[in-house]
């Protein structure tokens, strides 16, 4: 009993001291920084580009009347 609790106690002590998992939440977090990045980013284009076509548009209205 006592050995299965030593191996128990060693292999909760080596997972806890791993370290495999953290260059995976750095590049998760990486991920997730760019991606709301390029969120913002299309959204203010798109703002801008709608104000464009409305401009372009409204010009061209008034110039067919």
């Amino acid at each position: 009993m006592n050995d299965w609790m030593l191996k128990l106690l060693v292999k909760a002590q080596t997972l806890v001291a791993r370290e495999d998992g953290q260059g995976l939440v750095e590049y998760a977090l990486i991920v997730a920084l760019v991606a709301f990045g390029s969120t913002i980013a299309l959204k203010n284009l798109g703002s801008g580009l709608n104000h464009a076509f409305t401009n372009i548009s409204s010009t061209l209205a008034s110039s067919l009347t």
